[in-house]
Parts: structure tokens; sequence; C-alpha cells
């Protein structure tokens, strides 16, 4: 469990500088980038053992998934800054938080996990907790029909993200090889990312500061640890990946709402307090179905 609760403990410190992002004017597109390359940087310094690791990579099994989860990143990123434009904030916290729906859904029915009545229960009030936890306004949320189309695929998106870690964490990465394989994701995400930067230097709409390099570092080592803890605790014996996934989704939302109190003075609804009443239940249920 105590991988479990490190990851979480990384995506909280994430939402943690993400609202520091607004508060400072880091230019986040920036930042994403610089950090998937900080994230990079502390897997392979922190987690190779000589420079043959690196130059083993693109041999590796894994290795066309993180190109893949690479270029999901980056994609998703730019959908979820589409749907932030046109529907809002809360949109897109719905969409991705709702996405462990996804593989929840591939673990206890493409790995045959077990399906009991405290588990199923335990993720249906998770569910709602996440929906309830990130409306931030009396009226809910509205979404133009024409619109629709990007909320969708960033629920879509996520979920891929998580369901492929997931996938490749089982079947091709072996437990020697997770910072290896964390790090090369974060490291052709930012590549990627990079190309869009060379085109906006071409178009001359390139500013680098410092603050959105700054900002990318304060990103990136969380970042990296809350991909490299999560895949740790996909491995843990005696919990299945679908408790692992609805714990870490449920486990982020409780913490950040609760930093979202204490640091930045959030004033909660009464629909987020129920959303966190039942993110505290939905845990003691799934957990005790294992």
């Amino acid at each position: 469990m105590i991988y479990l609760l490190l990851s979480i403990l990384s995506s909280t410190v994430i939402f943690v500088v993400f609202r520091l992002y607004k508060k400072y004017g880091v230019n986040t597109l920036q930042a994403i980038i610089v950090n998937y390359f900080i994230a990079c940087i502390v897997g392979f310094f922190g987690y190779i053992e000589s420079v043959d690791d690196l130059v083993r990579i693109p041999s590796e099994s894994w290795f066309l998934g993180t190109v893949f989860l690479g270029a999901m990143f980056i994609t998703v990123f730019n959908l979820a800054a589409i749907t932030t434009q046109r529907s809002g904030l809360s949109v897109v916290s719905v969409a991705t938080k709702m996405s462990v729906a996804i593989p929840v859904f591939f673990g206890i029915f493409i790995y045959n996990e077990s399906l009991g009545f405290l588990k199923v229960t335990g993720i249906i009030l998770a569910l709602a907790a996440v929906y309830l936890s990130s409306i931030k306004t009396k009226k809910g949320i509205s979404i133009k029909k024409e619109n629709l189309i990007f909320p969708l695929l960033v629920f879509v998106g996520s979920g891929i993200i998580d369901t492929t870690i997931n996938y490749l964490e089982n079947f091709y990465v072996s437990e020697t090889d997770v910072g290896l394989f964390s790090s090369s994701i974060f490291g052709i995400a930012g590549i990627i990312g990079t190309t869009i930067l060379i085109g906006q230097a071409v178009l001359g709409k390139l500013k680098i500061t410092w603050k959105n390099i700054a900002g990318g570092i304060a990103l990136g080592i969380p970042n990296y640890f809350s991909i490299y803890f999560l895949v740790m605790a996909l491995r843990s014996p005696g919990f299945e990946n679908s408790v692992i996934f609805t714990l870490n989704h449920v486990g982020i939302v409780l913490a950040s709402t609760i930093l979202g109190i204490v640091l930045f003075k959030e004033v909660l609804l009464k629909k987020n307090w129920i959303g966190i009443a039942l993110a505290v239940i939905s845990i003691i249920l799934v957990a005790s179905s294992q």
C-alpha cells in the first residue's frame, strides 16, 4: 500500500503545482513539455545502472508502447486545453477523473478480476464521488452539443493511458525496468512536445521564460513519481488492478480537495462535501473487498 499512497501524494503535488501556474502566469504548454524532460532525467539518472540501459531501450518489447503513451500524453493534454477553453475546467476535471472507469472495466472483464457486492458498490460510489467533488458551480456542468466530442475524447484518452500502462506493466515490463519504462514515456512525450514548440517558433509565437522552465522543473519531479509509484502499486500482491486504480483516483480527489481548502482557501459547495463523504465510504468498501 505504501506505493499507492506515494502515487496519490505525488499526483496531489501535481495539483498544487498546476494551481500555482495560474497564480504566477506560467505558460502551461511550455511548462508541461519541460516537465516531460525533467521527469525523464529523474528516471534515467535515478534508476539506470549503466549507459547500456539507454542503448537497449529501442529493442525492448515495451518500447512501442512507450511511443504510443508519449503521443497520448501530448494529445490528451491538448484536448484538455481545448475542452477547458470551450466548456470550462470542471468539465475537464470530471472527464479526466471519471476515466478510471475504463481501466477498472478492463481489470474486471478482460483480466477476470473479482466482482463482489462491496467492490461494485464502492466503484459506483467512487464515480459519484469524483463527479460531485469536481463540480465547482451550483448549476453543475453545461456542455454545448457541438463541444461534447472534446470531453469525450479526454475521457477516452485518459482511460486508454491508464489501461495501456496497466497492460504493459502486466505483460512486458520487468520489475527492474520500471524506472526505465517510466522515463522512456516522458522522454518521448517531451520530444513530441518539442515539435509543437518548434512550430510555434517558426510562426513567431514562441517566447520562453525562466518561470515557465521553473514551472516545468517543479512539475517534472512529482509527475515522474506519480507514474513510477502507480506502476509499483499495480505490482503489489493482494490487490487487484481495478482496486488500485479506484483507490488511486479517489485518493487523489480526496487529497487534492483537502489541500484546496487548506492551501487555497477553496469554499466547497454542499455537493462537494457529499462527494468527499462518498469518497471516504468508497475507499473503505473497495479496500474491504480485498
